[in-house]
């Protein structure tokens, strides 16, 4: 699974919890005198300076890792296709010891690719985490500016009016 793969399947989690927030404020919004708003997150974490910085702080962290274990990958590969031309002319041991390593290989590389895995959703979430953070001190401080009782997540459809995304956006990139 690559950087990218990774972060949209946060994403996916992400919407997950978007849905129960539609939910939550239907039952606010009927209430005529409640006034909602709505903010995309995930534009939030796409295009604010803190997202883009935390792009960049998680590929600097792990592009080296994620280098080694595609060159490891590649040797692997390589010492397969010289087993299976030279195979004919192996004797019955060396061949069946060459076949063991390369099976030892490759369950280590996938051990590491696991560990590579986890490791960057774990910082994904980390850093994601800390934006969200941030994220909600703005959108309280818009709410309260704004009188607004209720901001939800995503949503189906939204009235510019009513999207705060951009607002918040440069809000955080205001941040020091």
């Amino acid at each position: 699974m690559n950087f990218d793969q990774s972060i949209k399947k946060w994403a996916q989690i992400c919407c997950v919890a978007a849905f129960a927030s539609i939910f939550v404020s239907q039952v606010y919004a009927q209430d005529a005198g409640t006034r909602v708003a709505v903010v995309n997150s995930e534009k939030v974490f796409n295009e604010s300076n803190l997202a883009k910085a935390m792009q960049t702080r998680l590929q600097n962290e792990f592009t080296k890792r994620q280098n080694d274990l595609r060159d490891s990958a590649q040797k692997i590969k390589s010492a397969a296709e010289k087993l299976d031309r030279d195979a004919a002319v192996m004797n019955e041991a060396e061949r069946v010891r060459r076949q063991r390593e390369l099976a030892d290989q490759d369950r280590e590389l996938q051990r590491k690719q696991r560990e590579f895995t986890e490791d960057l959703n774990q910082r994904t979430f980390e850093e994601r985490a800390k934006i969200a953070e941030k994220a909600n001190l703005v959108l309280k401080q818009i709410a309260e500016q704004r009188k607004i009782d209720v901001i939800v997540q995503e949503a189906a459809y939204v009235s510019p009016k009513a999207d705060v995304t951009d607002d918040v956006i440069k809000a955080l990139n205001s941040l020091k």
